[in-house]
């Protein structure tokens, strides 16, 4: 090898073999199984915080009445809704009379993120011990409540998330909505997280799908601990950590459904509203977009130039290849279309410019639009129409 091909070999392990052996212990090594176990009836209380969700409201309700027994009641807090989402509960609460019960709606305190603020305020009001929140678009499956619970007692966790499945329909979905999987899981070690229970680096939740033993979310003060968090679920996870407390995620594909974003104005929103927050920090930003950047888009690109230029012979053309094993990897845990793998370095392209955008509205700019509330990095509501 000449010390070209040397130093090529060297910088594409050093970047990729880390994140595909993470991957492919997530692949391997994950838990599919749910816990079986008898669940006493009326453990739960559904909790459903609601924006603008008038075509999603009626579907997530009637999959939650769907679970039986263990679910006592299932309510509804109406944030603000500018649509005909009141409308629909009020129509559910004609139809489920006594099981669906409608929390009331007060004015967003100061240095509260609307979603946090919601889901204390319907805690506030459940009276079962476990408290299951779901977003509105979430489609529960069959025993889903009575796995989650009997899972969440196996593990002795208080805090329990299901990371769902993620509807994909148009082309949009199917080619940018693997991302998330695949930046969450090439590097979240789900597999450790799961038996190592004090690090708070190693929650994560997804708030789709989130169940907490009430005595314990009451104690540490819940969604409170993340009340101007825009990207409140997997931060809930991580406090919880922080407070010796038992967060854990499981495969939560045959608990729920979600289809996250319906278009691609969807998810350039969506997007935005959680890329940079997420991250935590300028610098964390920029190291990880550096990453991105250098590890799926330029190195495969490089590679090609110098094959072309005869400075690396034919067999290091493997190297521009090498960067899509993790994607492969992830694709094959949650069966994403393998023709999206092909295009993984254009979709990590759309990806950094989303969080450039991301970072200056949320940190320069007028902040980030999200259900007619505009929001800057801190949690903090500039506007709410």
């Amino acid at each position: 090898m000449n010390s070209i091909e040397v130093t090529l070999v060297i910088t594409s392990a050093v970047l990729v073999v880390p994140v595909t052996l993470i991957a492919l212990m997530n692949l391997l090594v994950w838990p599919r199984r749910l816990n079986k176990s008898a669940v006493e009836k009326g453990q739960v209380s559904v909790l459903i915080p609601a924006r603008n969700e008038m075509d999603n409201l009626e579907s997530c309700v009637e999959y939650a009445l769907a679970q039986g027994s263990p679910v006592k009641e299932i309510l509804i807090y109406d944030d603000g809704s500018t649509d005909r989402t009141l409308d629909v509960i009020d129509r559910l609460l004609r139809v489920h009379h006594g099981t669906v019960r409608q929390v009331p709606t007060v004015s967003l305190p100061a240095g509260w993120v609307g979603k946090s603020h919601a889901c204390k305020r319907l805690s506030e009001h459940a009276l079962s011990p476990w408290l299951l929140f779901i977003d509105a678009d979430t489609r529960l499956q069959p025993d889903a409540v009575r796995s989650l619970v009997a899972e969440a007692k196996h593990r002795n966790a208080t805090l329990l998330s299901a990371w769902p499945k993620i509807e994909m329909n148009s082309f949009t979905e199917r080619f940018l909505m693997p991302l998330l999987n695949f930046i969450v899981f090439s590097i979240f070690p789900a597999f450790i997280s799961s038996f190592i229970r004090n690090s708070a680096s190693l929650g994560l939740a997804h708030g789709a799908c989130i169940l907490a033993y009430r005595e314990t979310y009451e104690r540490i003060e819940g969604h409170e601990l993340v009340k101007d968090r825009l990207f409140e679920d997997t931060a809930l996870a991580r406090e919880w950590r922080k407070r010796s407390e038992n967060s854990q995620v499981i495969d939560g594909r045959k608990v729920a459904i979600v289809r996250m974003y319906e278009n691609f104005g969807g998810i350039w929103n969506g997007f935005s509203k959680n890329y940079y927050p997420a991250l935590g920090s300028l610098w964390s930003f920029t190291v990880f977009q550096m990453y991105m950047v250098v590890t799926f888009v330029a190195l495969p690109l490089i590679v090609l130039i110098l094959f072309f230029y005869d400075a690396i012979g034919p067999v290091f053309m493997l190297l521009a290849a090498w960067p899509l094993a993790p994607r492969t990897l992830v694709a094959l845990r949650f069966r994403h279309p393998l023709w999206s793998v092909v295009l993984h370095p254009i979709a990590v392209t759309f990806m950094v410019v989303l969080g450039m955008r991301s970072w200056w509205q949320s940190s320069i700019g007028g902040g980030v639009r999200w259900k007619g509330r505009t929001y800057m990095a801190s949690g903090i509501v500039v506007n709410d129409d």
